[in-house]
């Protein structure tokens, strides 16, 4: 089922999401809820394209970025551009893990290393989709066992929701035939004053991590194996800061991620729990969210790599004009014990619930 109508507010046109690739036929899906405000998602990667929600007068804005067409989308200059990621959401160092004694190769596509499960990844598939009502869009995809390098054959399901209190809630579950890594993730580049030509900066934003310690990484970006405290660093946001405050501070860490490019390790009370994780603020137009995640941890990008490269209706997205928050759990765990386990093994269901609450700060100035 698919959105046979064009009257939608980000005036996106479902033709031009309309096409066959691999065999299989993408489309653009609409998400609508009581309040009339709107998430559109494509099923070519599960691309969010559209996150249409209000400012604190009521204007609303798509502030997610992405494109208005399926050739654009499947040729972005940022490849994993919203989109959901998998099987393995961030880096694995030099491509190499290792399972049972068993050395498994992946493609080498960031540096010396693979990130976020290679150049044919979960981004970049066509997701067999069901929109189950008005409000909620089922998408599935069977990794074959090997693809990208990864073994077992993995059947993932990922619900997309959008609830009437502009929650966008995404669950995953997932199951394999053999031993495998798994860490989802979806890569939103979020815009809160809202995609433009050019899109804003988000260093303005305000920012609140729920995160004691954070990942450190070399200059490749792979895990050192240790954590540290963000207490007198760039990485202290558990006082809410402007994102921009500390971004080019004079600090390894920071240069290391060419600004913030880090997972958080999120404070929780009990290992799975969906809590809080963090909060932006756009002080100009009052828009807020919030991220709520049952994972142990958060990679924040700022977006730090864009080129200006064109969007949605010409928007153009500058170098810091998004930012991420990508749950997940924490970088190359697969060749680090002492990381929480990103194993499944057959018999075992994946889990992982995210939840991105838009709102407005009618207190913001």
């Amino acid at each position: 089922m698919s959105i046979s109508q064009n009257s939608n507010l980000s005036n996106l046109k479902a033709e031009d999401f309309q096409k066959e690739i691999d065999g299989k036929k993408t489309d653009l899906f609409i998400l609508k809820n009581s309040k009339g405000y709107e998430v559109g998602i494509t099923n070519y990667g599960g691309a969010l394209v559209s996150i249409m929600v209000p400012d604190r007068n009521g204007n609303v804005a798509n502030v997610i970025q992405g494109h208005d067409n399926i050739d654009d989308v499947v040729a972005s200059p940022e490849p994993f551009l919203s989109t959901l990621i998998g099987r393995y959401g961030n880096r694995i160092c030099k491509g190499k893990f290792t399972l049972d004694g068993v050395e498994y190769n992946l493609a080498i596509n960031n540096g010396p290393n693979a990130l976020h499960g290679g150049p044919t990844g979960f981004h970049a598939r066509v997701w067999d989709a069901e929109l189950i009502d008005s409000q909620t869009l089922k998408l599935h995809y069977v990794s074959a066992d090997m693809e990208e390098g990864f073994p077992g054959t993995l059947d993932m399901t990922v619900v997309y929701s959008f609830t009437d209190d502009n929650e966008l809630v995404i669950d995953y579950k997932g199951t394999t035939d053999k031993k495998t890594i798994v860490n989802m993730t979806n890569h939103g580049f979020f815009s809160l004053t809202g995609i433009a030509n050019p899109t804003p900066t988000i260093e303005d934003l305000i920012c609140e991590i729920n995160a004691d310690f954070y990942v450190p990484v070399d200059d490749t970006s792979i895990p050192l194996g240790t954590i540290e405290s963000v207490k007198g660093t760039p990485f202290d946001f558990t006082s809410p800061k402007p994102v921009g405050r500390d971004i080019d501070a004079d600090d390894v860490q920071i240069k290391n991620g060419a600004g913030y490019d880090h997972t958080f390790i999120l404070n929780k009370k009990e290992v799975g729990e969906l809590s809080f994780a963090a909060k932006i603020t756009d002080p100009n137009s009052g828009r807020t969210m919030e991220v709520y995640t049952t994972e142990p941890g958060v990679q924040v990008y700022t977006d730090n790599w864009a080129t200006g490269y064109p969007g949605q209706h010409g928007a153009t997205f500058p170098r810091r004009s998004a930012i991420c928050f990508e749950a997940q759990h924490f970088p190359d765990s697969s060749n680090r014990p002492h990381f929480p386990s990103v194993v499944l093994n057959p018999g075992e269901t994946y889990t992982q619930k995210t939840v991105y609450k838009f709102g407005t700060d009618s207190a913001s100035v």
